[in-house]
């Protein structure tokens, strides 16, 4: 799944150890759409070298693509949002996008100098 928009809030990274010893990082965002009704969503980066790679800062137009996946603690459930992908310069909803390059010039460029126009 992809959810576009500005990063609007970075919290802070949370560390910790595992039960078998292994250190942990994550990291929490918030992203708005560019919508005539914006939504947001909050998504985390999971792991020092993810969160160094996709080096996410405030204001940041991004798209990012996403996992979700729940589970449960203590009897109640939780939902988590994970980012597997970040991509720079969001797409804005409502401004068009470039047309695409010919890749070769149309018949009616060829060099027809045969005007058998009616009029």
């Amino acid at each position: 799944m992809e959810f576009s928009g500005k990063v609007i809030a970075v919290l802070p990274v949370k560390s910790g150890t595992s039960k078998v010893g292994n250190p942990w990082m994550v990291q929490e965002y918030v992203v708005e759409s560019n919508e005539m009704y914006p939504k947001k969503m909050c998504f985390d980066v999971f792991g020092e070298d993810k969160i160094k790679q996709f080096d996410i800062k405030m204001g940041e137009e991004l798209t990012v693509s996403f996992d979700i996946d729940a589970r449960e603690w203590q009897g109640r459930w939780f939902n988590s949002i994970r980012a597997w992908k970040v991509e720079r310069g969001a797409a804005m909803p409502g401004q068009p996008l470039p047309p695409p390059a010919p890749t070769e010039a149309p018949d009616f460029l060829q060099g027809d100098n045969n005007d058998d126009l009616p009029f």
